[in-house]
C-alpha cells in the first residue's frame, strides 16, 4: 500500500476512545436547586420496580438515544422525563469530566440549575422519591472510600498455549474505588458519589 495513502487516512482522524463503539453511553445531571437561601443538590431514589439498581440513589439521567443531538441534551431530556418538568425549568447546564467505568460504560455528567422545585412531579415508573442535600454538606464532608477487587478470570477456552507463562500467567488484579456519602438516613454511593466528589473538587 502506498505510504501516502496511509498518511492521508490517518492525518484527518480525530482521536477517540479505542473500542468506544461497544460501550454503553449515559448522561446524568447534577441538579442544583435554591432552597431557604441555600444551594442544594437534588437526588432521586430509583423505583423499586426497575430491573437495574432498584431503590438506589442517583442523579437524573440515563442512556443516550440515537435521537439525542448531544450528550448534554440527553441529560436534559432524561431529567425532564424523570422529574416531569419543562425545559424552561432547567438552565445553565455545563459539562464535568466524563467517566469510563470498568464495565464498558461511559457516563457524561453535567451540572445545571432547576428552577421552581415545587413543579417537580417524579415519574413513579422510574423515581420513588426525590430529596435534596445542602451543597455545604458535600463541601464539608469527605467521602468514605472503599476498594473493590476485580479479578481476571479467563474463559475455559482461553488459548493459554499462545501466551508466555501459560496458565501461570501473572494477571494484574484491578482495584476500584467506591465512594460513599452518608447523609441522615440516605446512603449516596458508587458512581453518583464519585461524580459528586469530582464536582465538589471543581468548585
Amino acid at each position: 500500500m502506498d505510504p501516502n495513502k496511509i498518511i492521508n487516512r490517518v492525518k484527518n482522524h480525530t482521536p477517540t476512545i479505542l473500542g468506544i463503539e461497544h460501550f454503553s453511553k449515559s448522561a446524568v445531571l447534577i441538579p442544583l436547586v435554591q432552597q431557604n437561601d441555600e444551594v442544594h443538590v437534588l437526588f432521586e431514589v430509583r423505583s423499586q420496580e426497575l430491573r437495574r439498581q432498584p431503590g438506589e440513589i442517583c442523579f437524573p439521567g440515563g442512556r443516550i438515544d440515537e435521537e439525542d443531538p448531544s450528550e448534554q441534551e440527553a441529560a436534559i431530556r432524561e431529567t425532564m422525563e424523570e422529574l416531569r418538568i419543562r425545559r424552561t425549568e432547567i438552565s445553565d447546564v455545563y459539562p464535568l469530566d466524563y467517566m469510563i467505568s470498568p464495565f464498558e460504560m461511559i457516563i457524561y455528567p453535567y451540572v445545571g440549575i432547576i428552577h421552581n422545585i415545587d413543579k417537580i412531579e417524579p415519574n413513579p415508573a422510574e423515581v420513588e422519591e426525590v430529596f435534596v442535600v445542602p451543597l455545604t454538606f458535600f463541601q464539608q464532608t469527605k467521602p468514605q472510600i472503599h476498594q473493590v477487587s476485580i479479578d481476571v478470570r479467563p474463559e475455559d477456552d482461553f488459548p493459554f498455549e499462545l501466551i508466555i507463562g501459560g496458565e501461570n500467567y501473572n494477571w494484574r488484579q484491578r482495584k476500584m474505588d467506591e465512594y460513599f456519602y452518608i447523609y441522615e438516613d440516605k446512603v449516596i454511593w458508587g458512581l453518583t458519589a464519585k461524580i459528586m466528589s469530582h464536582f465538589v473538587q471543581m468548585i
